[in-house]
């Protein structure tokens, strides 16, 4: 299935960092917050905001915005462009 954001929205797929205790214990998916930062998989129509975002790039967005849908048993996300806080750089 292929899903294409309306406006200025974009779909992303939230990267799952596993997270470690100090002592090596592995915290199970229920303890861990939601993670802020996402893979852009795909782009609406961004000519109106003034953003240089492209698929595969990786954003920091806020942790309680967007709609989370999923697709093929794999969690995304449908964010508005606003909600983008930051783009990461390697």
């Amino acid at each position: 299935m292929k899903v294409i954001p309306l406006g200025s929205r974009l779909l992303i797929k939230p990267i799952q960092e596993e997270k470690r205790t100090e002592g090596g214990i592995v915290l199970p998916d229920t303890a861990k917050e939601k993670p802020m930062k996402a893979e852009i998989v795909a782009v609406g129509n961004l000519e109106d905001a003034d953003v240089d975002l492209h698929v595969g790039d990786k954003v920091i967005f806020s942790k309680y915005s967007g709609t989370e849908i999923k697709i093929e048993e794999e969690d995304y996300i449908i964010i508005d462009v606003e909600d983008i806080l930051a783009k990461i750089e390697d």
